[in-house]
């Protein structure tokens, strides 16, 4: 067994990852996931973590990834994101680290994307609009620059919105899935929503992760891959599924208090880069992701 070195494995895709790798679907990787305390602004800490695993291949999850948050602590963002994976960087050096890196990104960076440019592929450049995108952007050149200058063996994934069980509620989907599942058990028949006639492109975190397994064993050294389902769904389409998986109607109403303005009245990914070089593709239809959330949201309430 080959020792991955797995940062961000507290998270939501973390702890999908190790839960896939328990059930024996995330290759032949020994997972050593970061400890709990660990704090990536910590340089040394981080040498002494990574001198102690030893590792063969790394998959750098960790971030400060909630955008307003970003907004309100951009230094934090800033000494998370791009410091953290400079310390990351540093140490794998030092250990003398010849495996496969894999950083994961996101498709935020990409920022405003008029209709007529959609689906994105690799070929746009990055346009970031918000702090957290920005570090992004910067953590990725950061790890490119290895890879170009100390011929470090990296590959940038920059996935899409990704759904399915274990993500917190207070994100959008998981958030109907449990007001579904209180309507199922006697609460009132309306859900009270904001604007859910925008498209994102939903893959479920499962094939996320199979996505990053393929770049670990398969992506080209240096390139960046988007992750995407390549299909864009709006918000209204995925709650009338959950519906009707549920088995209730509702009505839906307008709160003015929850409208936001919406610079991106759609997105799209592109992902036949990645399907190209790794044979990668979303298997998992999101209906089955739909009811693999509402199942997570009954066994929360």
């Amino acid at each position: 067994m080959r020792r991955l070195l797995l940062t961000g494995a507290g998270g939501f895709v973390g702890s999908t990852i190790r839960a896939e790798a328990a059930a024996g679907r995330f290759g032949d990787w020994d997972l050593e996931a970061a400890p709990a305390d660990l704090d990536l602004r910590n340089g040394d800490a981080v040498r002494a973590w990574v001198e102690g695993v030893q590792p063969d291949g790394v998959l750098h999850l960790a971030a400060q990834g909630f955008v307003p948050r970003s907004f309100e602590a951009p230094g934090e963002t800033f000494d998370i994101n791009v410091g953290g994976t400079l310390h990351l960087l540093q140490a794998l050096s030092a250990a003398g680290f010849t495996g496969r890196f894999v950083y994961v990104s996101s498709g935020d960076v990409y920022g405003l994307v008029p209709d007529a440019d959609l689906p994105v592929d690799e070929h746009r450049l990055a346009q970031p609009r918000n702090p957290y995108a920005v570090s992004k952007v910067a953590a990725e050149e950061l790890v490119l620059m290895w890879h170009r200058t100390f011929g470090l063996d990296a590959v940038i994934a920059r996935p899409f919105n990704h759904i399915g069980p274990g993500q917190g509620a207070q994100f959008a989907v998981p958030s109907f899935a449990s007001q579904i599942v209180a309507i199922e058990r006697g609460a009132e028949r309306v859900m009270r929503t904001g604007d859910i006639d925008t498209t994102r492109d939903f893959t479920d975190v499962r094939d996320v992760v199979a996505a990053y397994n393929a770049l670990l064993r398969a992506g080209r050294p240096g390139q960046r891959y988007i992750i995407g389902s390549g299909r864009e769904y709006r918000m209204r389409t995925l709650i009338e599924m959950m519906c009707e998986l549920a088995g209730v109607e509702v009505t839906l109403e307008q709160d003015p208090a929850r409208m936001r303005p919406a610079e991106q009245r759609r997105m799209v990914a592109n992902a036949a880069l990645l399907k190209e070089h790794t044979g990668w593709e979303p298997l998992i239809p999101i209906r089955d992701t739909l009811n693999a959330v509402l199942n997570d949201a009954r066994g929360r309430a």
